[in-house]
């Protein structure tokens, strides 16, 4: 199994590095005893304090406390794996235990426990022939791979392929939830899906489904990872025993419990979205819509991962949008928008829900701007969260595809361009990118409102980004030039131009990704496209940028860049 970390960053192991008086001090004394007792009674009393609270299981991280816990784990655990003794039984699972509650929802736990080399040693545990010191290893590296920061798996070694099969053949339904929990943590590649399916896991999982509700879940989670793009591995489960693993995935969608309810649907959109062949049956598409809407009430986990679900069962996906229209998903998603304290991931969810429920259909958009929802796009524009930033501006480009509004010019207002175009000097380049795409439409202006983003240093950012060294970055700053360029005054087109000078765009139509070379000359088609004055621009610098042009009709890689060159001089 795994035993390197992709963790960067480690957590000091010294306790020499933090001042530390009373009795957190008298702690770690007591877990560095030579008396067995004493260090049993510490690890209860360790466990009881930081459960549920990060506060004190950060402190307890610097104060070193996580080395001399695993240090125990260690010595019981290779020198008596297989003995009968209760009291070492009793160090291990306490040991044990301690170590899963750092590492529960708390990814400085997991770097501490990771550094600390605590993974083998409870890998060690799962031979162990005490049950409840079984439960504990297990528990324990479950909580770990709870966490991005967990080792990968490599699931094309036999070796690893065969410790997996055990963990899911396991009758200890604790090992059987590691194994569903490492699938889900490592399994990335299509090369390790077909793998796994050809290993029989796919198979193994299914079984799982008739097993207790814990299993039950492990099992939906792990086969939508699995099945996740993944045509062979689809075929196989919708034609297993006859058709009734999907039948009972279908019927789980009815299940008591949110959580099974909410990963069984998440199994049959993986399967939707990879075969379309699939579920094409109109009751069962309502169903995951009207289900998926219902999950959002959920208080906890389920509600904070049902709009990143909900997304992917509609995006890109008309009929499933109008679906939702009818369902009146998008008051319903406004409404738990409105809600105070959200949870950063659930307000990020919301946020991309409603993108994707406005990307293709204007009468999904009409509705969105009628609620007054824009108001809080262009509010969560300025969250401290980069990731809610970008999903605001990802929400943002996909209402304002709305040519009506922009004709109207709605989106060019105090509200939106100002945080918008602070918002291109970003440190995070997501938020940089998406933030780009938003102006590219918003700047698609058929009315005479363009003056504001001009007034806000909007080209000026522009132009600068389009100088990036990210090429993402610059293709996107150059599509929004483009499309500020396009039927703009002559005014308007020469302070552009001037910003970014002939030089910057000559070296840009020679750029090296050829997709920014056709977003180069698309600017110089919208630039000459207008009065003769607009024209003389590009015999700027001795020509420069039509020597540049030249030189790209000798050596286009791409049809699209023949095109785009002779539009420009249509």
């Amino acid at each position: 199994m795994p035993t390197s970390a992709s963790a960067s960053v480690s957590v000091s192991a010294s306790a020499s590095s933090t001042t530390a008086t009373g009795p957190n001090s008298d702690l770690l004394t007591r877990l560095n005893s030579p008396d067995s007792q004493v260090q049993l009674k510490a690890l209860r009393e360790l466990k009881n304090r930081i459960i549920g609270n990060r506060t004190k299981k950060l402190s307890f991280v610097k104060l070193g406390l996580v080395p001399a816990v695993a240090a125990i784990l260690a010595s019981k655990a290779q020198a008596q794996a297989h003995s009968q003794a209760d009291h070492d039984s009793n160090l291990l699972v306490q040991s044990a235990a301690a170590l899963g509650s750092f590492a529960c929802g708390f990814d400085a736990g997991v770097r501490a426990v990771l550094d600390a080399g605590a993974c083998p040693n409870l890998f060690l545990l799962l031979s162990h022939p005490h049950d409840k010191v079984v439960d504990a290893g297990a528990r324990s590296l479950r909580m770990i791979y709870q966490s991005n920061l967990a080792p990968k798996c490599d699931f094309l070694q036999d070796k690893n392929m065969e410790f997996l099969l055990s963990f899911l053949n396991s009758e200890n339904e604790n090992v059987t939830g590691l194994g569903a929990s490492i699938v889900i943590h490592s399994c990335e590649t299509m090369t390790e899906k077909k793998a796994l399916c050809h290993a029989g896991v796919l198979k193994k999982l299914v079984s799982l489904l008739e097993g207790s509700p814990s299993q039950r879940d492990n099992s939906l989670e792990s086969l939508a990872t699995i099945m996740k793009d993944n045509d062979e591995a689809v075929s196989e489960f919708v034609g297993c025993e006859s058709g009734r693993a999907l039948s009972s995935v279908i019927e789980l969608t009815k299940d008591r419990y949110p959580r099974t309810r909410f990963l069984a649907s998440t199994c049959l959109i993986a399967i939707r979205n990879t075969s379309s062949c699939y579920l094409q049956d109109m009751g069962i598409k309502t169903k995951l819509v009207h289900l998926l809407l219902e999950l959002h009430d959920d208080p906890g986990q389920v509600g904070d991962e049902a709009p990143f679900a909900f997304s992917s069962l509609i995006s890109q996906k008309v009929d499933l949008q109008k679906i939702a229209l009818e369902a009146n998903a998008i008051d319903k998603l406004y409404n738990h928008l409105q809600k105070n304290h959200l949870h950063p991931k659930r307000f990020q969810g919301l946020l991309l829900a409603l993108a994707d429920l406005c990307s293709k259909l204007e009468s999904c958009r009409s509705r969105f701007l009628s609620l007054q929802a824009l108001n809080l796009v262009s509010e969560a524009l300025t969250h401290d969260s980069s990731d809610i930033r970008t999903a605001a501006c990802i929400c943002l480009r996909c209402v304002s595809r709305s040519i009506k509004n922009l004709c109207a010019g709605n989106f060019m207002n105090e509200m939106i361009v100002p945080p918008l175009v602070r918002l291109l000097d970003d440190p995070s380049t997501s938020v940089q990118v998406a933030a780009l795409s938003a102006v590219g439409n918003i700047v698609v202006d058929f009315t005479t409102h363009r003056s504001l983003f001009l007034q806000c240093g909007g080209v000026k950012q522009l132009v600068q980004l389009s100088r990036s060294m990210d090429s993402t970055l610059r293709l996107n700053a150059l599509w929004a030039l483009r499309n500020l360029m396009c039927l703009a005054d002559y005014m308007c087109k020469q302070g552009i131009f001037m910003e970014l000078t002939a030089s910057s765009l000559a070296s840009l139509i020679c750029d090296p990704e050829p997709f920014v070379q056709e977003q180069a000359l698309a600017l110089i088609r919208n630039l000459v496209d207008g009065c003769m004055n607009s024209v003389e621009l590009v015999f700027a610098e001795d020509g420069i940028i039509l020597d540049a042009v030249g030189r790209q009709l000798q050596s286009a890689s791409r049809d699209e860049i023949w095109i785009q060159q002779c539009c420009k001089w249509k």
